[in-house]
Protein backbone atom coordinates (compact mmCIF):
# COMPACT_ATOMS: atom_id res chain seq x y z
CA UNK A 1 0.00 0.00 0.00
CA UNK A 2 2.15 2.71 -0.87
CA UNK A 3 1.60 6.38 -1.03
CA UNK A 4 1.09 7.61 -4.87
CA UNK A 5 2.00 10.74 -5.95
CA UNK A 6 -1.36 12.30 -5.11
CA UNK A 7 -0.92 11.42 -1.68
CA UNK A 8 -3.74 8.48 -1.55
CA UNK A 9 -3.14 5.42 -0.40
CA UNK A 10 -5.35 2.04 -2.22
CA UNK A 11 -6.81 0.23 -0.04
CA UNK A 12 -7.41 -3.52 -0.01
CA UNK A 13 -10.57 -3.44 -1.86
CA UNK A 14 -8.55 -0.96 -4.72
CA UNK A 15 -10.10 2.31 -3.94
CA UNK A 16 -8.00 4.85 -2.63
CA UNK A 17 -7.85 7.07 0.34
CA UNK A 18 -5.80 10.26 0.84
CA UNK A 19 -3.75 9.83 3.65
CA UNK A 20 -4.19 13.20 5.42
CA UNK A 21 -7.86 13.84 6.80
CA UNK A 22 -10.16 16.92 8.09
CA UNK A 23 -11.92 15.99 10.78
CA UNK A 24 -15.30 17.65 11.36
CA UNK A 25 -15.90 16.88 15.55
CA UNK A 26 -17.39 19.98 17.16
CA UNK A 27 -18.01 20.62 20.99
CA UNK A 28 -21.47 21.25 21.46
CA UNK A 29 -20.23 24.72 23.41
CA UNK A 30 -18.91 25.62 19.48
CA UNK A 31 -21.58 26.61 16.85
CA UNK A 32 -22.07 24.07 14.44
CA UNK A 33 -21.50 26.64 11.65
CA UNK A 34 -17.97 26.88 12.56
CA UNK A 35 -17.72 23.41 11.55
CA UNK A 36 -19.13 24.29 8.15
CA UNK A 37 -16.97 27.03 7.59
CA UNK A 38 -13.77 25.20 8.63
CA UNK A 39 -14.55 22.65 6.05
CA UNK A 40 -14.98 25.28 3.43
CA UNK A 41 -11.42 26.56 4.15
CA UNK A 42 -9.84 22.94 4.10
CA UNK A 43 -11.45 22.20 1.11
CA UNK A 44 -9.63 25.29 -0.67
CA UNK A 45 -6.27 24.89 1.21
CA UNK A 46 -6.64 21.45 -0.54
CA UNK A 47 -7.90 19.01 1.75
CA UNK A 48 -9.80 16.68 -0.16
CA UNK A 49 -10.63 14.08 2.45
CA UNK A 50 -13.35 15.00 5.04
CA UNK A 51 -14.15 12.65 8.05
CA UNK A 52 -17.32 13.11 10.06
CA UNK A 53 -20.01 10.99 12.28
CA UNK A 54 -24.24 10.26 12.71
CA UNK A 55 -23.14 11.39 16.28
CA UNK A 56 -20.84 14.49 15.98
CA UNK A 57 -24.57 15.81 14.33
CA UNK A 58 -22.30 18.44 12.03
CA UNK A 59 -23.23 16.05 8.74
CA UNK A 60 -25.80 19.20 7.80
CA UNK A 61 -22.79 21.69 7.74
CA UNK A 62 -20.51 19.15 6.28
CA UNK A 63 -22.70 17.97 3.22
CA UNK A 64 -22.93 22.31 3.31
CA UNK A 65 -19.69 22.73 2.97
CA UNK A 66 -19.19 19.94 0.24
CA UNK A 67 -21.79 21.42 -2.14
CA UNK A 68 -21.15 24.90 -1.95
CA UNK A 69 -17.48 24.07 -3.21
CA UNK A 70 -18.91 21.94 -6.09
CA UNK A 71 -20.88 24.63 -7.01
CA UNK A 72 -18.36 27.50 -7.01
CA UNK A 73 -16.12 25.49 -9.14
CA UNK A 74 -13.47 24.05 -6.68
CA UNK A 75 -14.05 20.61 -7.18
CA UNK A 76 -16.55 17.83 -8.13
CA UNK A 77 -18.22 15.47 -6.10
CA UNK A 78 -16.21 12.63 -6.87
CA UNK A 79 -13.30 14.96 -5.58
CA UNK A 80 -14.13 14.71 -2.30
CA UNK A 81 -13.59 11.38 -0.06
CA UNK A 82 -16.08 10.85 2.77
CA UNK A 83 -15.93 8.75 5.60
CA UNK A 84 -19.18 8.40 7.96
CA UNK A 85 -19.59 6.66 10.75
CA UNK A 86 -22.07 3.86 12.40
CA UNK A 87 -23.33 4.90 15.43
CA UNK A 88 -23.67 2.44 18.28
CA UNK A 89 -27.62 2.58 18.64
CA UNK A 90 -27.92 0.99 15.22
CA UNK A 91 -25.89 -1.94 15.56
CA UNK A 92 -28.82 -4.40 15.12
CA UNK A 93 -28.05 -5.66 11.45
CA UNK A 94 -31.85 -3.73 10.52
CA UNK A 95 -31.04 -0.48 11.92
CA UNK A 96 -27.77 -0.11 10.10
CA UNK A 97 -29.18 0.93 6.52
CA UNK A 98 -31.63 3.52 8.37
CA UNK A 99 -28.06 5.24 9.74
CA UNK A 100 -26.51 5.22 6.65
CA UNK A 101 -29.38 6.96 4.68
CA UNK A 102 -30.42 9.16 7.71
CA UNK A 103 -27.00 10.24 6.58
CA UNK A 104 -26.71 10.66 3.42
CA UNK A 105 -29.77 12.55 3.61
CA UNK A 106 -28.48 15.00 5.86
CA UNK A 107 -25.17 15.46 3.45
CA UNK A 108 -27.46 15.82 0.46
CA UNK A 109 -25.28 12.66 -1.00
CA UNK A 110 -25.75 9.91 -2.67
CA UNK A 111 -23.08 7.99 -1.26
CA UNK A 112 -19.96 7.61 0.93
CA UNK A 113 -16.88 6.60 0.22
CA UNK A 114 -15.96 5.03 3.35
CA UNK A 115 -18.38 3.94 6.43
CA UNK A 116 -17.07 2.95 9.49
CA UNK A 117 -18.45 1.12 12.13
CA UNK A 118 -17.96 3.92 15.06
CA UNK A 119 -16.59 1.70 17.84
CA UNK A 120 -17.87 -1.77 19.32
CA UNK A 121 -20.08 -0.45 22.34
CA UNK A 122 -23.38 -1.33 21.13
CA UNK A 123 -26.29 0.43 22.76
CA UNK A 124 -30.09 0.23 23.10
CA UNK A 125 -31.28 1.99 19.84
CA UNK A 126 -33.89 4.85 20.43
CA UNK A 127 -33.73 8.74 20.31
CA UNK A 128 -30.93 9.06 22.85
CA UNK A 129 -26.79 8.89 21.38
CA UNK A 130 -26.29 7.72 24.76
CA UNK A 131 -29.00 5.74 26.38
CA UNK A 132 -28.58 5.42 30.23
CA UNK A 133 -30.30 3.72 32.68
CA UNK A 134 -31.51 5.15 36.15
CA UNK A 135 -28.17 3.71 37.64
CA UNK A 136 -26.50 6.42 35.08
CA UNK A 137 -25.04 3.23 33.51
CA UNK A 138 -25.10 3.46 30.03
CA UNK A 139 -27.84 0.68 28.12
CA UNK A 140 -25.73 -1.83 26.71
CA UNK A 141 -27.38 -3.85 23.92
CA UNK A 142 -26.48 -7.08 23.34
CA UNK A 143 -25.68 -7.03 19.08
CA UNK A 144 -23.62 -9.76 17.74
CA UNK A 145 -20.97 -7.32 16.02
CA UNK A 146 -20.25 -9.87 13.28
CA UNK A 147 -24.28 -9.70 12.11
CA UNK A 148 -23.75 -5.77 11.96
CA UNK A 149 -20.39 -6.08 9.84
CA UNK A 150 -22.95 -7.96 7.21
CA UNK A 151 -25.37 -5.61 7.64
CA UNK A 152 -22.44 -3.29 6.18
CA UNK A 153 -21.30 -5.40 3.49
CA UNK A 154 -25.07 -5.28 1.97
CA UNK A 155 -24.51 -1.33 2.15
CA UNK A 156 -21.64 -1.73 0.25
CA UNK A 157 -23.34 -4.19 -2.29
CA UNK A 158 -26.60 -1.78 -2.30
CA UNK A 159 -23.99 0.89 -3.72
CA UNK A 160 -24.93 3.23 -1.12
CA UNK A 161 -20.98 2.96 0.39
CA UNK A 162 -17.72 2.22 -1.87
CA UNK A 163 -15.84 1.05 1.06
CA UNK A 164 -16.03 0.09 4.81
CA UNK A 165 -14.03 -0.34 8.09
CA UNK A 166 -14.34 -0.15 11.53
CA UNK A 167 -12.85 2.39 14.38
CA UNK A 168 -11.54 2.01 17.81
CA UNK A 169 -11.59 -1.68 17.64
CA UNK A 170 -8.64 -4.00 19.34
CA UNK A 171 -7.12 -6.82 17.94
CA UNK A 172 -9.57 -9.27 19.00
CA UNK A 173 -12.78 -7.21 17.81
CA UNK A 174 -10.65 -6.87 14.41
CA UNK A 175 -10.06 -10.55 14.31
CA UNK A 176 -13.49 -11.45 15.39
CA UNK A 177 -14.49 -9.82 11.82
CA UNK A 178 -11.65 -11.14 9.65
CA UNK A 179 -12.30 -15.23 11.42
CA UNK A 180 -16.40 -14.28 10.31
CA UNK A 181 -17.88 -17.40 8.42
CA UNK A 182 -18.50 -16.02 4.97
CA UNK A 183 -16.72 -12.96 5.39
CA UNK A 184 -17.32 -10.63 2.25
CA UNK A 185 -15.32 -7.67 2.54
CA UNK A 186 -12.83 -7.48 5.34
CA UNK A 187 -11.75 -4.19 7.16
CA UNK A 188 -10.35 -1.41 4.73
CA UNK A 189 -9.20 0.59 8.11
CA UNK A 190 -9.41 0.63 11.98
CA UNK A 191 -9.60 4.47 12.79
CA UNK A 192 -7.95 4.56 16.52
CA UNK A 193 -6.40 7.11 18.61
CA UNK A 194 -2.91 7.74 17.71
CA UNK A 195 -0.28 9.84 18.86
CA UNK A 196 3.54 9.43 20.00
CA UNK A 197 2.15 9.31 23.96
CA UNK A 198 -0.02 5.98 22.43
CA UNK A 199 1.35 5.11 19.31
CA UNK A 200 -0.39 2.06 18.81
CA UNK A 201 2.67 -0.15 17.61
CA UNK A 202 1.14 -3.62 17.83
CA UNK A 203 -2.41 -2.49 16.40
CA UNK A 204 0.07 -0.70 13.24
CA UNK A 205 1.76 -4.24 13.14
CA UNK A 206 -1.37 -6.06 13.18
CA UNK A 207 -3.12 -4.18 10.40
CA UNK A 208 -0.44 -3.96 8.11
CA UNK A 209 0.10 -7.74 8.33
CA UNK A 210 -3.39 -8.31 7.42
CA UNK A 211 -3.62 -5.63 4.70
CA UNK A 212 -5.91 -2.81 6.86
CA UNK A 213 -4.57 0.55 7.00
CA UNK A 214 -4.60 2.33 10.33
CA UNK A 215 -6.12 5.69 10.73
CA UNK A 216 -5.46 8.10 13.41
CA UNK A 217 -7.13 10.89 15.10
CA UNK A 218 -6.03 13.28 18.37
CA UNK A 219 -2.90 12.42 16.34
CA UNK A 220 -2.03 16.18 17.95
CA UNK A 221 -2.91 14.98 21.78
CA UNK A 222 -5.75 17.33 21.60
CA UNK A 223 -8.96 17.13 22.72
CA UNK A 224 -11.39 20.10 23.51
CA UNK A 225 -14.65 18.45 24.64
CA UNK A 226 -14.47 18.36 28.48
CA UNK A 227 -16.73 15.48 28.61
CA UNK A 228 -14.03 13.41 26.48
CA UNK A 229 -10.67 14.94 27.96
CA UNK A 230 -8.48 12.90 30.07
CA UNK A 231 -7.60 15.95 32.47
CA UNK A 232 -4.25 14.01 33.68
CA UNK A 233 -2.55 13.68 29.69
CA UNK A 234 0.19 16.95 29.45
CA UNK A 235 0.05 18.91 26.41
CA UNK A 236 1.91 17.00 23.84
CA UNK A 237 2.65 19.65 21.78
CA UNK A 238 4.85 21.02 24.54
CA UNK A 239 6.91 17.75 24.53
CA UNK A 240 10.66 18.71 25.17
CA UNK A 241 11.61 16.18 22.25
CA UNK A 242 8.71 17.35 19.79
CA UNK A 243 9.89 20.90 20.62
CA UNK A 244 13.61 20.12 19.67
CA UNK A 245 13.03 18.42 16.63
CA UNK A 246 10.41 20.75 15.66
CA UNK A 247 12.87 23.78 16.16
CA UNK A 248 15.73 21.29 14.16
CA UNK A 249 13.64 21.06 11.15
CA UNK A 250 12.33 25.02 11.31
CA UNK A 251 8.53 23.67 11.48
CA UNK A 252 5.82 23.17 14.65
CA UNK A 253 5.96 20.43 17.20
CA UNK A 254 2.17 19.88 15.13
CA UNK A 255 3.59 19.21 12.29
CA UNK A 256 6.11 16.86 13.61
CA UNK A 257 3.28 15.11 15.52
CA UNK A 258 1.36 14.78 11.68
CA UNK A 259 4.71 13.91 9.58
CA UNK A 260 5.55 11.15 12.15
CA UNK A 261 2.44 9.47 11.97
CA UNK A 262 2.23 9.59 8.12
CA UNK A 263 5.81 8.30 7.60
CA UNK A 264 4.82 5.03 9.55
CA UNK A 265 2.23 4.47 6.94
CA UNK A 266 -0.77 5.88 8.63
CA UNK A 267 -4.24 7.88 7.37
CA UNK A 268 -3.84 10.87 9.60
CA UNK A 269 -7.17 13.00 10.89
CA UNK A 270 -6.49 16.65 11.93
CA UNK A 271 -8.72 18.98 13.16
CA UNK A 272 -8.24 22.55 12.99
CA UNK A 273 -10.53 25.68 13.59
CA UNK A 274 -8.53 28.95 12.18
CA UNK A 275 -6.81 29.15 8.55
CA UNK A 276 -4.10 29.60 9.56
CA UNK A 277 -4.09 25.84 11.42
CA UNK A 278 -5.62 24.63 8.11
CA UNK A 279 -2.79 26.09 6.03
CA UNK A 280 -0.32 25.17 8.64
CA UNK A 281 -1.37 21.50 8.81
CA UNK A 282 -0.94 21.06 4.51
CA UNK A 283 2.60 21.68 5.52
CA UNK A 284 3.20 17.94 6.78
CA UNK A 285 4.28 17.13 2.97
CA UNK A 286 7.11 19.33 2.79
CA UNK A 287 9.44 17.50 4.86
CA UNK A 288 10.68 14.31 6.01
CA UNK A 289 11.99 13.15 9.31
CA UNK A 290 14.82 11.37 9.73
CA UNK A 291 15.26 8.03 10.98
CA UNK A 292 16.79 8.90 14.28
CA UNK A 293 14.09 11.01 14.86
CA UNK A 294 11.62 8.93 14.05
CA UNK A 295 12.76 6.29 16.65
CA UNK A 296 13.20 9.12 18.95
CA UNK A 297 9.55 9.89 18.58
CA UNK A 298 8.67 6.24 19.03
CA UNK A 299 10.23 5.87 22.32
CA UNK A 300 7.74 8.90 24.06
CA UNK A 301 5.05 5.78 24.07
CA UNK A 302 3.63 5.38 27.46
CA UNK A 303 0.37 4.01 26.76
CA UNK A 304 -1.40 7.44 27.14
CA UNK A 305 -4.73 8.71 25.97
CA UNK A 306 -6.14 11.97 25.25
CA UNK A 307 -9.44 10.44 24.99
CA UNK A 308 -11.43 9.77 28.06
CA UNK A 309 -13.81 6.52 27.49
CA UNK A 310 -15.25 6.08 30.69
CA UNK A 311 -18.51 6.30 29.98
CA UNK A 312 -18.36 2.92 28.08
CA UNK A 313 -16.56 1.70 31.05
CA UNK A 314 -19.37 -1.08 32.35
CA UNK A 315 -19.37 -2.40 28.85
CA UNK A 316 -18.37 -5.90 27.59
CA UNK A 317 -16.26 -5.19 25.00
CA UNK A 318 -14.61 -2.10 26.65
CA UNK A 319 -10.56 -1.73 27.03
CA UNK A 320 -8.01 0.55 27.86
CA UNK A 321 -4.83 1.54 26.20
CA UNK A 322 -3.29 -0.76 28.77
CA UNK A 323 -4.40 -3.63 27.37
CA UNK A 324 -2.59 -2.44 23.91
Amino acid sequence: MALSKDRGITMNDGNKIPVLGFGTYTPDTVPKSKCEEAAKIAIEFGFRHIDSAYVYQTEEHVGRAVRAKIADGTIKREDIFYTGKLWSTFHRPELVRKCLEESLKKLQFDYMDLFLMHNPYSMKPGPDLFPMGEDKKLIVDNVDLRQTWEAMEACKDAGLVRSIGVSNFTRKQLEMILNKPGLKYKPVINQVECHPYRNQSKMLAFCKSNNILLEGYSVLGSQRDPRWLNPEAPPLLEDSLLVAIAKKYNKTPALVAIRYQLQRGLVVLVKADTREQIEEDIQAFTFQLSEEDMKSIDGLHKSMSFVKMDIFAGHPQYYTPDEE
